[in-house]
């Protein structure tokens, strides 16, 4: 007799209805990454409605974040900010939906007395709300390039602080090795894709090594363009990985974890064969279904801009994160 150990997420679900969710993510996966590759960003701003292009100005008009100084090693990069309407209009946000368009939807994350707890292996956990954290921690722009697994890229101005300096406040002990993001997740308010698929693991988790989150890139960003973070960038608070593919970034956190062993990931747990658990951008490594070699550099607007580029390894930051790997 065969015993099957079902998944944390199937639990409850008989074996015919785990393998028939396994199979639907499967094509889940490939269809709606598919589509949004075939689709590239030709689906912005152009077709929208004046009333619906007046929604979306509204939704990225937050509260400005001042003072405001710009870090000078982060100053710039060799290619133009995206548009901000462009990087509003553009998103993953899977808990939303599957497509690029999901700005609206997102609008419907309640983002009011946020709690970011602070737990695990450490010897200070703690619960932040949103202005502890911009008192305890510096606050500053950094522009970084952006740059997603399904091969087109940005360049955009975060505001935040580093990651180390978190790690700095919690001090983990000798036991910590990895952290592990936990988004927030409400099936009330998050549909997931227009298809019901079921059986998805949320909520939404990413991880990394210690020593990647204490690297002087890894930031934690609570804005951008000089404001607070629009909900369809993953407001209140973000991970922010430039070297990384955009998947490992890990939107309106709730929860940071200090662990000794390194957890399973959204993506990776769907497709591990397609989504790392590293996930660092290399041109040299492609996709099971598209080369990484360049990308679409998706960059100023109103109107959609874009053009090819040849993909950088570590997306362009291999003098702080080479030494890493």
């Amino acid at each position: 007799m065969i015993i099957r150990s079902p998944k944390p997420w199937q639990k409850e679900r008989p074996p015919i209805t785990a393998k028939r969710l396994y199979l639907n993510r499967r094509h889940f996966i490939k269809s709606l990454i598919g589509a949004s590759l075939g689709a590239t960003a030709f689906s912005l701003t152009g077709c929208q409605t004046s009333e619906s292009k007046q929604a979306l100005k509204n939704s990225l008009k937050q509260p400005k974040i001042s003072p405001l100084t710009t870090n000078p090693n982060f100053a710039s990069v060799e290619r133009p900010i995206t548009d901000e309407i462009l990087a509003g209009s553009y998103n993953n946000f899977y808990e939303f939906g599957g497509n690029k368009s999901i700005w609206l939807k997102a609008q419907n994350l309640p983002t009011e007395n946020w709690k970011v707890e602070v737990t695990g292996l450490v010897k200070n956990p703690k619960t932040y709300d949103l202005d502890e954290i911009k008192k305890q921690f510096p606050i500053e722009e950094r522009i970084y390039r952006f740059r997603c697994v399904e091969a087109w890229s940005m360049v955009l101005p975060w505001v935040g602080f580093p990651m180390r300096e978190l790690i700095k406040a919690v001090e983990p002990t000798a036991k910590a090795k990895f952290v592990r993001f936990t988004s927030r997740y409400d099936s009330e308010i998050m549909p997931g894709p227009t298809l019901h698929f079921g059986g998805l693991p949320w909520p939404y988790t990413e991880s990394l090594r210690l020593d990647e989150m204490a690297n002087e890139l890894a930031f934690f960003a609570i804005g951008i363009y000089g404001e607070e973070l629009p909900k369809q960038h993953g407001a209140p608070i973000r991970a922010v990985l430039p070297w990384k593919y955009g998947f490992k970034g890990a939107k309106s956190i709730v929860k940071i974890e200090f662990v000794a062993e390194q957890p399973d990931t959204y993506w990776h747990t769907l497709v591990p064969n397609e989504y790392g658990l590293i996930a660092n951008v290399n041109p040299d490594v492609p996709h099971p279904r598209w080369s990484q070699a360049t990308e679409k550099f998706i960059s100023n607007g109103p109107n959609l801009s874009w053009e090819m580029k040849e993909t950088q390894l570590y997306n362009g930051y291999g003098e702080y994160v080479a030494a890493l790997y």
